[in-house]
């Protein structure tokens, strides 16, 4: 896999034609997660070259007591299966973008979900870091390569170095740390690209 840029990169999400292009080389399948209402949903639909696959639906009064709507009330829908979706990078690196379900009771499809994956894209929201420890267990236990975003919420708080971020949530200092909006194409990209640029600078005996 070759390095790239956000500036090498067609940015029109949604509107590529369903085919995979000539150029495609390597298919990798990606991992975007996170904690409930991070906005992975919104990461995916940003990117994606073609029509992104949704599976979200309404918040209901039924499902108060185990989804933890503190500072997402704003949030009226939720994935219950997964969000998909594809961008194709320069050198025919085609990524195959799996959204999972933030919430502790779809914790079973975890395994299913990350199966095949080379990596995954960690979404943090700084205004509840700690909503992100869950997940970050998960992937660590799984075992795979990963790089953390911080989606900029506008009133996430600013003051904090990311030295304290990277503490806070106990990284390693070869993991990448970034931040994004999931709204906007070229920031998501980057954030992606990290990713990839992450796996690709691995010892060859841990790819």
């Amino acid at each position: 896999m070759a390095s790239a840029t956000s500036s090498t990169v067609d940015t029109t999400a949604g509107g590529g034609g369903i085919h995979l292009p000539d150029t495609a080389r390597d298919l990798v399948k990606i991992l975007v997660t996170g904690p409930f209402g991070v906005g992975k949903t919104t990461l995916i639909g940003s990117v994606s070259e073609i029509r992104p696959l949704h599976t979200e639906e309404q918040l209901t009064e039924a499902s108060a007591p185990v989804d933890d709507l503190a500072g997402v009330r704003d949030k009226s829908t939720t994935t219950v299966a997964i969000d998909f979706g594809r961008i194709s990078l320069p050198g025919g690196i085609v990524l195959y973008l799996f959204g999972t379900p933030g919430q502790e009771r779809f914790r079973s499809l975890w395994d299913d979900i990350a199966h095949g994956a080379l990596g995954a894209l960690v979404l943090v929201d700084a205004r509840r870091i700690d909503a992100s420890f869950d997940v970050l267990g998960l992937v660590e236990e799984s075992g795979l390569p990963y790089a953390v975003a911080f989606n900029t919420f506008p009133d996430a708080p600013r003051h904090h170095t990311p030295e304290q971020l990277r503490a806070a949530l106990d990284l390693e200092p070869t993991t990448p740390m970034v931040t994004c909006d999931a709204r906007e194409a070229d920031s998501s990209i980057d954030s992606l690209l990290a990713l990839v640029q992450h796996l690709i600078d691995r010892p060859a005996e841990h790819r």
